[in-house]
């Protein structure tokens, strides 16, 4: 017994160890660890005041990631990842957003756990399947979040915190074709409704001509302008692209207040941010009366569907629209071919028939 602790008192318990308890009026009670440690001093206070002994109120950080967690996992791709650390700013801040979302959002409607807490080791094939039912009416939106579900796992192999892959061989590619190209009627309905000098007229132009993304198109600053030429460097895959100005985008830039700091400027004389740009698109091509469909994207799908007709290489639609992949610009002459090829072809065949005809006659 101590002066500072009344009736507690040690003893050697059967394994030699020397341990402490609370002893009045008949009464023992264990006590754990030794004086001066917190669940000591509590459960001492609690024997006195014949309680029960009141456990911390354990509060994680919001920020917190449980060891081997899904969150956990996360944390390690954006730390340690090096491919991770290639990627462009924009498709780093996409899946950020992506994957702070999936982790936030609860494993079921009824359940308090949210899927940040889920130790990656519980991961299995049949959720992956679930989430991108539920997803099913966005299929783009599956697709994404599969992309960086699949950079967790990677991270949990790497970490040797799980032996198998649960989405190895699960494929989930939407069968869609994407965004589409603009008629000639739709481009020409577009061009009657907004005249050259017009802001929607010149953002028309420079996603068609340049054939560039909406990030690319929004961020352009005059300085790009280099005599006959615009020299950019895309957003998304950082690549430096020289392009010719045409005929066509000279004769919206000659109307155009180049001042800067952008080729394109809103009303307050603002650089657009590309997500305002396609807002903005929707509502123009709207005012035009042209339907859904036509996107900003849709006038680079349209240039690469010019490209091709009029015969221009994989490679030169590549160095042009920017695409570091073959089999993106191959869909074009792809496209291009068969419909060339097929219509040689049926021209031969009404010249088998108009000569059959004539034999015959």
């Amino acid at each position: 017994m101590t002066t500072e602790h009344p009736n507690a008192s040690p003893y050697t318990d059967r394994h030699g160890r020397e341990r402490w308890r609370f002893r009045r009026a008949g009464k023992t009670v264990a006590l754990p660890h030794q004086p001066g440690h917190p669940q000591f001093e509590e459960a001492y206070r609690a024997a006195v005041e014949g309680r029960a002994p009141r456990k911390a109120d354990v509060r994680p950080l919001p920020t917190a990631a449980a060891p081997r967690s899904m969150r956990a996992a996360w944390r390690t791709v954006v730390t340690s990842s090096f491919e991770w650390k290639q990627l462009d700013t924009v498709t780093r801040e996409k899946q950020t957003a992506i994957a702070e979302a999936f982790l936030d959002s609860k494993i079921a409607e009824s359940s308090k756990t949210t899927w940040g807490e889920v130790p990656i080791a519980d991961l299995r094939r049949r959720h992956l399947k679930a989430l991108l039912a539920d997803r099913s009416d966005k299929p783009h939106a599956a697709r994404h979040l599969l992309v960086v579900i699949r950079k967790m796992i990677l991270a949990g192999l790497d970490e040797e915190w799980i032996d198998t892959d649960p989405s190895y061989r699960l494929r989930y590619r939407p069968e869609t074709k994407g965004w589409r190209a603009w008629t000639d009627a739709e481009r020409a309905k577009f061009e009657e409704r907004w005249p050259l000098g017009t802001t929607p007229r010149l953002v028309y132009a420079l996603a068609l001509w340049l054939g560039n993304r909406r990030s690319d198109v929004a961020a352009l600053p005059v300085s790009a302008i280099r005599g006959d030429r615009i020299v950019l460097t895309q957003v998304k895959t950082g690549r430096d692209l020289r392009l010719s100005i045409t005929p066509m985008l000279q004769e919206a830039l000659a109307q155009t207040d180049l001042s800067g700091p952008t080729i394109l400027k809103t009303a307050y004389g603002e650089p657009f941010s590309p997500k305002s740009l396609t807002g903005r698109m929707r509502d123009w091509t709207k005012s035009a009366g042209l339907p859904e469909g036509c996107t900003l994207h849709g006038l680079r799908k349209t240039l690469g569907g010019m490209l091709a007709d009029s015969g221009a290489t994989t490679r030169e639609i590549m160095d042009t629209l920017g695409h570091t992949n073959l089999k993106h610009a191959e869909l074009y002459t792809k496209s291009a071919n068969q419909e060339r090829l097929a219509r040689a072809g049926l021209d031969k065949v009404t010249l088998l028939h108009n000569a059959s005809k004539k034999a015959s006659g």
